[in-house]
């Protein structure tokens, strides 16, 4: 564990879990954005909403990537029906944890191996922190209603990324797949933004990387 500035840097979850553990025991409020189910897999022990004892208020945010399997689908579901606040962005967003607006924890990349994570106090950055996480949950979509116009592509994304993997030209695709090219177009289009990629290459391997292949 390193203290940096007005912060403290972690690295893996089981270290985040053993610094921050105690706050999430005490929080009432804890909002969370994530790219996908896989950014904080040890803290979700700390903050399950629940039907007991727990924070009085939970919203979580995250990129359409999460609803690809129907599997993770019913988890939000889940969560939704015990209580929790879920909203789906299509922009990017800063993958954080705050706290009672007191506390963020803000995720870190994996490119030199473990994942570090930063535990920041400060007032000021916490207060910048809470305003744009409340900016992109105003601008997310309530969870049913992004479903509802998903329900197609996480339908088609298995078919659409094996067709992808086998680089063919899109009219076979589409034709495999029982799609019109303009419309296979346009869902390939879709899967691609929910997996946060800017090439179908790109999409094969964060595919791969959320085990969706």
């Amino acid at each position: 564990m390193d203290t940096i500035g007005t912060g403290v840097l972690v690295r893996g979850e089981a270290e985040l879990f053993a610094a921050t553990a105690h706050l999430f025991a005490n929080a009432a409020e804890i909002a969370c954005a994530a790219a996908d189910l896989n950014t904080w897999v040890t803290t979700r022990r700390a903050s399950p909403p629940s039907a007991g004892p727990g924070p009085h208020k939970i919203r979580k945010l995250y990129r359409p990537g999460v609803l690809l399997e129907p599997e993770r689908a019913e988890h939000l579901y889940a969560m939704e029906r015990l209580g929790a606040g879920i909203r789906i962005t299509r922009d990017e967003i800063l993958e954080t944890i705050i706290l009672d607006n007191r506390f963020a924890i803000l995720a870190g990349d994996r490119s030199h191996g473990e994942r570090a994570y930063r535990v920041v106090d400060e007032a000021g950055l916490v207060r910048n922190i809470v305003s744009l996480f409340d900016a992109a949950w105003r601008a997310g979509t309530e969870l049913s209603l992004y479903d509802a116009e998903f329900a197609e592509v996480r339908a088609l994304a298995p078919r659409i990324l094996d067709v992808l993997a086998s680089g063919c030209k899109d009219e076979t695709a589409a034709r495999t797949v029982g799609l019109s090219v303009r419309t296979y177009r346009r869902r390939v289009a879709d899967l691609m933004s929910a997996l946060g990629a800017t090439s179908r290459f790109q999409a094969g391997v964060r595919a791969r990387e959320l085990g969706l292949v």
